[in-house]
């Protein structure tokens, strides 16, 4: 309680601090109108956003039974907004229905495809918010393509969609406020069904509630107000998650006075962020507010994970015994795939008419070798974590690590002046990081698969903030740097490309010398120390190991390539049990589907590339779900 005073009254200093600034600023007459026009609106639209915020939250929690539920966290609020952007791209005529409509359309979307996807698991918390956050990666992803091919036609709906709370008038006030309004009614008579149903799904039933009916009446009330909120503001993530949070934390345990609570809570933390964002943005509106609370709900999403009981995820060890048996034909079959596209990526491109062959391969090698020599180390990387984890569903994209690559690259180039030499190093020292925040927050979860994965995606989300906060700061560097975090290798020259070559050649034979230590690991760390193994020192050597893999290849084509999730599967489903077999043959299809995606970005929408990372990432992220799907019940 004392907390929420605290941000009540920070709150209220702030926005007397700003106003203050605001007249001091400006005329006499244009600052009575800014504060018409400008300010007050946006603390309106600040308290009602964070009102309905929480309310969303708590409703998604409620009925859920998840305290980690949120319209960020259920993948709602990325569909929302992948549905305002494509629209505006491919189907502009569908602007007569307005923003909230397809807001609205994309929100159901992804809350049945979430619904879908769980049914088989009961609706298990971490199965519900690993599923979401999943699906917001892979919205978030597409919207970025988006913003990559009418980089000019989006530049502000990309701004906007950040989550900022400039306002120019009082019509997305009062549209908010009617939303809420109609939200709020309909909460309040679902009270009573709410509360039965928080006591359990048994007892509710019992007591002659008809739960579906209830759980789809919330839902569309929740889904509902998130999609109008996006549609008006864009995303804003934390707030629904961090006010029912508080408000528990409180001690409020019944779910009316939680009602209540959370939206004050949600209004005070908004309109806090908001104005804090305002205070220490050069101008108005230039951080926005959406891209701060993204940065917050990483750590409080940590923290949730730590309080949450895990439940089974299958790895997907038992179906072994279903899969052929993996031989030496098959990997010369890999083998001369390969050495068949690799040419072919060369030489059969389209090209601009007049163009000298000769002076394209000079650009096409070294993006070739490097897509090539990066498919390969994810791949090894991937295989070295699962195996490690004892987890089916890990990859360096999704625990984290190649986003903690990815996030240490980002902050050199933000705050220091280093070449790109340096660039290396850092990438190396983030997922070291980011692989020791894995395992200190999976030991306190038991090592829990969902719980690891989820801990990763935290790290992605992070990692995703800085980098929109840093696409909108105006930072010449900022375009290059989402197009290496899409996975882009069009940045990558020939001195590069050599560094990558002797990386994939001096680290790849090293992951075939770690078979016997991860062979007796598998056994149980128990017997592996019983058979002579220094667990200490074998565990920080494969760990190791895994941080140069992932950085070599994420400096390469990014965070977002999904390899290291699907060339150890594909292995697997081939019959590559062994770890020596899964290697080799995840090494060979890791560079397969990397050159094969680069020379297909190249081709598919000529003369606009698209990213090979992106391209292998909206296979990996459908995989994933697949992978998920298929193992539950």
């Amino acid at each position: 309680m004392v907390l929420l005073c605290t941000a009540f009254i920070a709150a209220l200093t702030l926005v007397t601090v700003n106003y203050t600034a605001l007249l001091a600023r400006y005329p006499v007459s244009l600052a009575s109108l800014l504060v018409e026009q400008s300010f007050l609106p946006r603390i309106a639209v600040s308290l009602l956003c964070g009102a309905g915020l929480a309310l969303a939250g708590l409703l998604f929690q409620q009925v859920l039974q998840n305290p980690l539920a949120e319209p960020g966290t259920l993948g709602v609020a990325a569909g929302a907004n992948l549905a305002m952007s494509a629209a505006l791209v491919f189907a502009p005529g569908l602007l007569v229905i307005g923003l909230p409509l397809l807001a609205l359309i994309g929100s159901m979307v992804a809350i049945l495809i979430l619904m879908a996807l769980t049914a088989g698991r009961r609706f298990a918390p971490l199965s519900v918010i690993l599923v979401g956050m999943v699906l917001s990666l892979y919205g978030n992803a597409l919207n970025t393509l988006l913003v990559l091919f009418n980089h000019d036609y989006l530049s502000d709906l990309f701004s906007w969609q950040a989550g900022t709370l400039t306002q120019s008038g009082w019509s997305s006030s009062l549209v908010l406020a009617v939303t809420l309004a109609c939200a709020l009614i309909a909460s309040l008579l679902l009270v009573r069904p709410l509360t039965v149903l928080g006591l359990s799904e048994q007892n509710a039933r019992a007591l002659g509630l008809a739960t579906v009916q209830v759980r789809f009446l919330a839902l569309g009330v929740a889904v509902f107000l998130s999609a109008m909120i996006t549609s008006q503001v864009g995303i804003i993530s934390f707030i629904g998650l961090a006010a029912p949070a508080m408000v528990k934390a409180c001690g409020l345990r019944r779910f009316p006075p939680q009602l209540i609570a959370s939206m004050l809570t949600g209004a005070t933390l908004l309109l806090l962020v908001d104005q804090l964002a305002l205070r220490c943005s050069p101008a108005a509106g230039d951080i926005p507010s959406g891209a701060v609370t993204a940065l917050l709900s990483a750590p409080l999403l940590l923290i949730l994970l730590m309080r949450q009981r895990a439940t089974h995820l299958p790895t997907g060890q038992t179906r072994l015994s279903a899969t052929p048996r993996f031989n030496t034909p098959q990997l010369g079959i890999l083998l001369l795939l390969l050495l068949l596209i690799l040419p072919a990526s060369l030489w059969f491109n389209r090209t601009p008419p007049g163009a000298i062959t000769s002076q394209l391969l000079v650009w096409r090698w070294p993006r070739i070798s490097g897509a090539l020599c990066a498919g390969m180390m994810l791949a090894c990387a991937g295989v070295l974590i699962q195996r490690l984890t004892g987890n089916a569903m890990a990859s360096p994209e999704l625990t984290g690590i190649s986003s903690g690559a990815a996030l240490a690259v980002l902050l050199t180039v933000l705050f220091t002046s280093w070449p790109l030499t340096f660039m290396l190093p850092a990438a190396v020292v983030g997922s070291l990081v980011a692989m020791l925040l894995l395992f200190l927050f999976g030991a306190r979860g038991g090592f829990n698969p969902q719980k690891m994965v989820l801990i990763g995606l935290s790290l992605t989300s992070l990692a995703s903030a800085l980098n929109m906060i840093l696409m909108l700061s105006g930072d010449p560097r900022a375009l290059m740097l989402l197009n290496w975090s899409t996975g882009s290798t069009a940045n990558i020259d020939a001195s590069m490309a050599i560094g990558a070559m002797v990386a994939a050649m001096v680290l790849c034979p090293l992951a075939l010398m770690m078979q016997r230590w991860l062979t007796l690991l598998g056994l149980g760390q128990p017997t592996a120390q019983s058979l002579g193994i220094a667990l200490r020192r074998t565990n920080l050597l494969i760990l190791l190991l895994t941080a140069l893999l992932t950085a070599a290849g994420t400096l390469l084509v990014g965070p977002l390539s999904f390899i290291g999730l699907l060339a150890p599967q594909c292995a697997k489903a081939m019959g590559a049990n062994l770890l020596r077999h899964q290697l080799c043959a995840a090494a060979l299809m890791g560079g397969l589907l990397m050159v094969l995606a680069d020379w297909l970005g190249r081709n598919i929408a000529w003369p606009w590339p698209i990213s090979a990372g992106l391209l292998t990432a909206f296979i990996g992220a459908p995989w994933f779900l697949w992978q998920l799907r298929r193992t539950s019940g």
